[in-house]
């Protein structure tokens, strides 16, 4: 099995740099092979905790090179949550890649773990009739303090649904329980990397040397 390694988060920051300067990303450092995947950028201001800045990825299998260069960009540049991240920012950055395995079919919207378990919910929306659907990675539910039936009424909400949440409506959802491996690089331990790896730190465009 494929795990979320260092090569991986090494790369999408290789890849958000090289889009800053308007250059080519060096050649990724990890094995290809098919996977679902997650890019996530989180922002540390003033050692506070990290604050969500993008998150976007695929639940089908993609080609782990293409799939990273793809996701790390769109997560950082065009999450519609949030505006797209600007070079300056790369000093307060860490990005979190996570390749997602054993997907299982829930017996019901109670049957998976809270801390162990992502989760992919679909349901007819009663008062339109519009299929909707929506994911939370594994850490999401912990790091939120939730319980299950939270997280799955959370979920609902993220899906686009709006109306009034009842019980017989949570028991007519399909979940799919997932797992995860990730890792996390906060971008001083890429400039380390870098430098250690390639004899110089990063330039980047945008970006005074003295940030790193």
């Amino acid at each position: 099995m494929v795990a979320a390694n260092r090569e991986m988060a090494v790369y999408c920051f290789d890849t958000l740099v090289a889009h800053y300067n308007s250059d080519d990303a060096p050649p990724a450092a990890f094995d290809e092979g098919q996977h679902p995947l997650f890019v996530t950028w989180k922002k540390v201001v003033n050692g506070g905790e990290p604050r969500l800045r993008g998150c976007i990825g695929t639940l089908e299998a993609r080609y782990l090179v293409n799939g990273f260069r793809d996701y790390a960009l769109t997560s950082a540049l065009r999450d519609r949550r949030f505006p797209p991240i600007q070079a300056k920012e790369l000093p307060t950055l860490e990005c979190t890649v996570s390749i997602l395995t054993n997907y299982e079919t829930a017996n019901n919207y109670l049957d998976w773990e809270v801390g162990t378990h992502g989760l992919i919910i679909e349901f007819t929306d009663p008062n339109n009739n519009v299929r909707r659907s929506a994911t939370y990675l594994p850490e999401v539910a912990a790091h939120e303090g939730w319980t299950k039936e939270e997280a799955i009424d959370s979920l609902m909400r993220k899906a686009g649904y709006s109306g009034h949440i009842t019980e017989s409506l949570r028991k007519s959802i399909q979940v799919t329980r997932y797992q995860s491996t990730l890792f996390t690089l906060t971008y001083s331990d890429y400039v380390s990397y870098v430098r250690a790896t390639r004899g110089a730190a990063p330039a980047i465009n945008g970006v005074k040397p003295g940030n790193h």
